[in-house]
């Protein structure tokens, strides 16, 4: 069995206080099992992809699949991948936009609910998305995400 692969997109802005600082777009995970949960319970806009998929082009689709937004223009940041705690490989890059989490139209994904019910109930993958300062994302994003935040801010302080 191939080892499962997730690709994402994660959005930054110049913080609108002008301190140099940055702010990054990141959406609450939908779905019963998240819905009471707000910290490690948000996610960078990504998704699984196969053999026969370019990263960067899984990243573009699951943006526009998860955000219901085109990707922002300009130069793509590779962060790297990180191997996350169940095994999954996940690739990110940043790119410099500002999006409004008003514009967001989140895709949905359907699952059994309630459990052993046999009925199916369709959920937003992502039910709310926002901006946040690193320091404040950093306790919201699943845990394996989290060092994509410290590479971003590294990379950005560094061109700055």
């Amino acid at each position: 069995m191939a080892a499962r692969r997730s690709a994402g997109l994660l959005v930054f802005r110049r913080a609108r206080a002008g301190d140099g600082g940055i702010e990054v777009l990141i959406g609450h995970m939908g779905g019963p099992f998240w819905a009471r949960r707000d910290q490690a319970a948000w996610s960078v806009p990504k998704g699984e992809y196969g053999p026969d998929e370019r990263p960067e082009d899984a990243a573009r689709r699951e943006f526009l699949e998860e955000l219901g937004l085109p990707v922002p223009e300009g130069e793509w940041l590779g962060l790297g991948e990180v191997r996350q705690a169940g095994g999954k490989t996940v690739t990110v890059w940043a790119v410099e936009g500002d999006l409004d989490p008003a514009a967001v139209v989140p895709g949905t994904f359907s699952m059994e609910w309630p459990p052993r019910s046999g009925a199916l109930a369709e959920f937003p993958e992502l039910d709310r998305v926002g901006w946040f300062t690193p320091e404040a994302a950093a306790p919201l994003l699943v845990t394996g995400q989290r060092e994509f935040l410290e590479r971003l801010v590294t990379r950005v302080r560094g061109r700055a």
